[in-house]
């Protein structure tokens, strides 16, 4: 057991990939199994106390990994402490940044199917867990890649610079979810009931054309497979963007992970002021364009390293967040976005 433990997965020790499976599923049990078992409706002041505590306890693994990467991982292994911290809260804040945007696609979801707010805690739980199942299959696939091909890093980073363009020239443009393919398909082929039941998923109840009983989906499915599905959307923007910053697994499954763990939290918190947040996505575009660019010209302008430090990547990317947000805050200050 004691060889296992101490035995390496992808460059890191064991235990500590068990540490942070440890922390993850407490941080579940205690928050969607204990606090928040029944359903019910969280208040927004509820909602900005987890984000702040998900965001904490996000910011804080940096120092573990800090210590950890100094002291517990082989000599001469890796990365050192302090670089890895820095690319570990880099790739937090980025991901943390691109959660944010995906809560506003989840806003138009619920308000189109007219959820109610005591049951899309259900629709964010579930919701949660597959994200966390995907993005653990994406990044295992990212990584073995990575590690094979690193060639593919330059895709990802034309990928990064192409989706960056792309999201300023539609930054405006609203998701059409009424005629989303997907949502067609799943009405044309199965049963599905025009009410809500509760915050059940599926229902039996009898046909309308043979009277036999019959399993239904409920609104509230098609919510969830939708939310599903523009996380799939927002992974394949995100894990390219954590990949352009760090290649460790660790590093990257950790970073992506925390910044997801909060974001029901963080939804019941910004989906009431939606609207305050207006200009994020062009930041966001900046900051996709900035980072599939540094993997290009890093080899030109750190010919030493052959990569961008990550303390100036971290300074960079949280000015131009930070200039982002208070943009944002600052045009909308009345409370009704002003006009580009």
């Amino acid at each position: 057991m004691f060889e296992f433990l101490t035995g390496t997965f992808l460059a890191t020790p064991v235990w500590m990939w068990l540490v942070f499976i440890g922390v993850v599923m407490t941080l579940l049990v205690l928050d969607l199994g204990i606090l928040h078992r029944e359903a019910r409706e969280i208040e927004v002041k509820e909602s900005l106390v987890l984000s702040a505590v998900y965001i904490g306890l996000g910011l804080a693994f940096g120092f573990w990994v800090w210590w950890s990467f100094d002291n517990l991982k082989p000599e001469g292994v890796g990365l050192g402490g302090a670089e890895a911290a820095t690319l570990y809260w880099t790739g937090f804040i980025v991901e943390k940044t691109l959660a944010m945007d995906n809560v506003f696609v989840i806003a138009m979801i619920f308000t189109y199917f007219a959820v109610p707010r005591i049951y899309q805690h259900r629709v964010l739980f579930w919701g949660i867990l597959g994200v966390i199942v995907l993005r653990a299959i994406m990044i295992g696939l990212g990584a073995t890649i990575v590690a094979q091909f690193s060639w593919v890093l330059y895709i990802f980073a034309a990928f990064l610079i192409f989706t960056g363009i792309k999201m300023w020239v539609m930054a405006d443009a609203k998701p059409d979810i009424a005629n989303n393919p997907l949502l067609t398909f799943m009405r044309r082929r199965f049963n599905v009931t025009n009410e809500m039941h509760g915050e059940k998923f599926w229902v039996r109840q009898p046909h309308p054309t043979t009277g036999k009983a019959t399993w239904f989906m409920t609104p509230l499915f098609l919510a969830l497979v939708l939310v599903e599905v523009a996380d799939v959307i927002f992974a394949v923007d995100s894990v390219p963007a954590i990949f352009a910053i760090t290649t460790d697994p660790f590093i990257v499954y950790t970073s992506n992970i925390f910044a997801i763990l909060g974001l029901r939290a963080l939804y019941f918190a910004l989906a009431a002021m939606v609207h305050r947040f207006h200009y994020l996505k062009y930041a966001l575009s900046v900051l996709l364009v900035f980072i599939g660019s540094k993997i290009f010209v890093a080899d030109f302008v750190f010919p030493e390293t052959g990569k961008f430090p990550p303390s100036l990547s971290l300074s960079i990317t949280f000015v131009i967040l930070a200039a982002g947000i208070a943009w944002s805050l600052w045009k909308t200050r009345g409370g009704v976005a002003v006009a580009k």
